[in-house]
């Protein structure tokens, strides 16, 4: 037996009375969302309409629920190391955006997400150049996975086979078509190539590095429903019915002509052709068209209006033209609640698949890069008193992730950010809490840069003002005139209230703030008197714009 949505897999009896019922249910699911939606093809210069609804609703979906990314957090003991390990791993190594629409894709159209985490070791390229190694996360085809779970154990997977076929060229030149096979269980990775075994080792972590997500779950079966399962027979009703309606449309545009009484040989065909002697109870006339097309079109709308109602997503989603409203949040959430019972159906499932996938990584990484269980804080997160500097493997709390999901729709940011700063003005929340409510996926980094940003420019205040001194110093030593908001201290006097003779030179003069201008070194005045002058008076060259060089 051969099934598969995009190529041929040989399956055994055994398999297919156990795989080969969600096998066809993922190449029809497959054939409606790649736009094979007719069994037949009409003749050449007749209208077959496709309108592809079923890949429209499953992107829109796709897109909304996982548009916005996920961010991953990780339990307070560990969130100086693990958080960059998953960033490396997801961001670095892999593309997470890509990763993650390749998920909802597989997941929305067959129901069934299978992802495998494997490490690629570190390799020198053609060019010489050293690659380093990488957690690499492999969304697979859920046509090629055939996994066997525990019997009284639907979350233990105890066997997982993959299995494909693919072009190659052989030694002799040829093309030819080959089977792959690879065999996991926690022990040993058996690998074969047409029915022989070609690798055979053991497992390195202890455990099968595949995740299943059941896209949509159904009781009492592992399998998972797809997004699109409801709006297949719709949108095939959608597209005979658009057919039918074009046909309509073509024989009133090109009527057919009924000729009785007469022989249409003896009449001219063509345009500005005048038909004359005909026999008496000759007729000639088009067949008109006498069904009323509002009532198909009417029909149409329902099919439609029917297949927005069972995905949940609504009518102005897909591009139709909607008037410009500054809609709050709050009625948007309203107005998307279908879609957002989807929404939170969807993350409750993934959340739980994205946690397993991240365990498989960390495990990974310790294994086979056993220096990332110590912290680096050159590249890591901020390391508090009571957190360790290594990670412990036998922790389990150190592969436990949570997936926080930004909003899908739309936040008024002003609103947002005044109920923010009530909160904290009231002492209901702290700073690290608002940067995460504003969807910062590090707040204690950020936390960290905003003070090392107020320490730069509170030094970068304190130099202005030190350079304000010593100007005004030397203005006051070159004019005896106090800068402009600066006061002179009061004449000291004695006992009975005699002034008391002042030293030569100009008075010190203290500005506002506490700056005393008389405790400015000599060298510095000097300086500064130079420079001043140098403004002031010296001679100034002459600019010119070379025209060859300058655009501006």
């Amino acid at each position: 037996m051969s099934i598969s949505p995009l190529g041929l897999v040989e399956l055994a009896d055994e398999e297919f009375e156990v795989h080969g019922p969600r096998l066809n249910r993922y190449s029809q699911n497959f054939a409606y969302y790649l736009g094979h939606h007719w069994g037949y093809r009409r003749e050449a210069g007749e209208a077959q309409i496709t309108f592809n609804y079923v890949k429209a609703f499953a992107d829109y979906i796709n897109n909304f629920t996982f548009g916005r990314g996920v961010h991953f957090k990780s339990v307070k003991q560990y969130e100086h190391i693990i958080p960059t390990l998953l960033k490396r791993a997801w961001e670095v190594d892999n593309r997470k955006e890509q990763l993650l629409w390749e998920m909802g894709q597989q997941g929305g159209v067959s129901g069934d997400v299978f992802v495998k985490v494997a490490y690629q070791p570190a390799f020198e390229d053609d060019l010489g150049q050293t690659q380093p190694g990488k957690v690499r996360i492999l969304p697979l085809n859920s046509a090629f996975c055939f996994p066997e779970w525990h019997p009284h154990d639907r979350d233990r997977l105890i066997r997982f086979k993959l299995k494909y076929r693919f072009w190659a060229t052989g030694e002799d030149g040829t093309r030819s078509v080959y089977t792959y096979v690879e065999v996991l269980t926690d022990s040993t990775i058996e690998e074969y190539l047409n029915d022989e075994l070609i690798d055979s080792r053991p497992n390195p972590l202890g455990l099968i590095p595949v995740v299943h997500i059941a896209n949509s779950q159904v009781s009492g079966s592992p399998w998972g429903l797809s997004d699109i399962a409801d709006i297949i027979s719709l949108n095939r009703e959608y597209n005979e019915k658009a057919t039918d309606i074009s046909d309509i449309i073509n024989y009133h545009a090109a009527p057919v002509t009924i000729i009785t009484g007469a022989k249409a040989s003896n009449l001219e065909k063509g345009p500005r052709k005048v038909w004359g002697g005909l026999p008496k109870d000759a007729q000639v006339f088009n067949l008109e068209n006498g069904v009323d097309i509002q009532g198909p079109l009417s029909y149409l709308e329902m099919l439609k209006r029917s297949m927005h109602e069972l995905t949940g997503v609504p009518e102005t989603a897909l591009g139709q033209m909607q008037p410009a409203s500054n809609t709050s949040g709050v009625a948007l959430a309203i107005m998307y609640r279908p879609m957002m019972s989807r929404y939170d159906q969807k993350k409750m499932q993934y959340s739980v698949g994205l946690q397993k996938v991240n365990e498989l990584i960390l495990k990974t990484l310790f294994t086979f890069e056993p220096e990332t269980r110590l912290y680096d804080p050159a590249t890591e997160g901020i390391m508090k008193d009571d957190q360790p500097v290594m990670v412990d493997v036998l922790d389990p709390m150190a592969y436990f992730t949570e997936c926080e999901w930004p909003a899908p729709l739309p936040v008024d940011t002003l609103i947002k950010l005044n109920e923010i700063q009530a909160k904290m003005s009231m002492g209901l929340e702290s700073m690290r809490g608002a940067l995460h409510d504003l969807g910062e996926e590090f707040p204690d980094e950020k936390v960290r840069e905003i003070f090392e940003e107020q320490i730069a420019d509170a030094k970068q205040q304190g130099a202005l003002r030190m350079l304000k001194a010593q100007i005004d110093s030397t203005i006051l030593q070159l004019t005896g005139m106090p800068p402009e908001g600066a006061e002179a201290p009061a004449p000291q006097t004695d006992a009975d209230g005699n002034p008391i003779n002042q030293p030569a030179g100009p008075n010190p003069v203290t500005l506002p703030g506490g700056v005393d201008l008389g405790t400015v070194s000599a060298s510095e005045i000097q300086k500064m008197t130079n420079e001043i002058v140098t403004q002031a008076y010296g001679p100034r060259a002459g600019l010119r714009r070379d025209p060859d060089t300058q655009t501006d």
